[in-house]
């Protein structure tokens, strides 16, 4: 679990227990989150986004208003694990 602040709000960054992660990769995310900044108080209480990282892959954070500031890491999907669809095919993402 983290604490960060965004303008006169307190955050809280937390990971789903399902998710096992290294100290390194989580420090990256945090890095993300911080670069997002002032983007974050714009999200609505149980609104989810994604942060495509070149180091991890997707990135799912849901966002939680009430009753405090808190980012939970939902899922993390590895670049290997993504795809896209086009024009009826399917393809490695990154």
């Amino acid at each position: 679990m983290f604490r960060f602040s965004i303008g006169a709000d307190d955050w809280i960054l937390r990971f789903s227990p399902h998710i096992q992660i290294e100290s390194e990769i989580r420090k990256i995310i945090v890095s993300s989150i911080i670069q997002l900044g002032n983007e974050l108080p714009s999200f609505s209480h149980g609104e989810s986004f994604i942060i495509k990282s070149n180091h991890i892959g997707l990135i799912v954070f849901n966002v939680e208003k009430i009753p405090s500031f808190i980012l939970t890491v939902s899922n993390i999907v590895s670049k290997d694990k993504c795809y896209i669809q086009e024009n009826c095919t399917i393809r490695p993402y990154m």
